[in-house]
Parts: C-alpha cells; sequence; structure tokens
C-alpha cells in the first residue's frame, strides 16, 4: 500500500514538523518519525482503525497530540489530514467522507 497526502494534509505536516522543531531542536524530526510510524500501522492493519465518517478512518499519532484522518481508496492510503487534537473540528469536518 502507497500513503498519499492529500493536500492540504502535506501542508499541514510540514507545518507541524517546523512548528515543534521551533519549540526544540530535532522535535519535529522526532513528530516526523511518530508520523510515519502512524502510516506503517495503518499499512498493517487498515481498517482496525476508528471509523469516523461512511469511508474516513482515525489514528492518533503516539506521544504527540495529532491524529490523522485518512480514507482507503483501492492499493492506497489518502491521509487527509493531519491535525492538531485541540483544534476545533469544524476545522476537518467536511473532509470525513
Amino acid at each position: 500500500m502507497n500513503a498519499i497526502l492529500v493536500e492540504p494534509a502535506g501542508d499541514e505536516l510540514q507545518d507541524a514538523v517546523d512548528y515543534y522543531n521551533a519549540q526544540f531542536d530535532g522535535l519535529g524530526f522526532q513528530f516526523y518519525d511518530c508520523f510515519q510510524d502512524t502510516i506503517r500501522y495503518i499499512k498493517a492493519a487498515p481498517v482496525a482503525w476508528v471509523s469516523v465518517g461512511e469511508n474516513t478512518r482515525r489514528i492518533n499519532i503516539k506521544r504527540f497530540p495529532y491524529m490523522l484522518l485518512y480514507v482507503l481508496e483501492g492499493d492506497a492510503i489518502l491521509v487527509t489530514c493531519v491535525a492538531h487534537q485541540h483544534r476545533n473540528p469544524e476545522y476537518y469536518v467536511a473532509r470525513m467522507v
């Protein structure tokens, strides 16, 4: 399975990495490693995570207050959102399909 970040998820990921690197040198790279681990968890068990829409699933990123929303489409994992868990859900609810 391939993981594809659907815009604006790619920008959200970069913003989070940049934010954490600004807080503490190297922390953003640790966040990115945890993001990569999360993608591996999805690949290992794509339908194991919480369903939050007709086709959308949610998984939390360990160690950080972020979550991913994703959709399975054929042989691909489409990451539709990389969101801080304390963000207003209105920010990402439109991306749940």
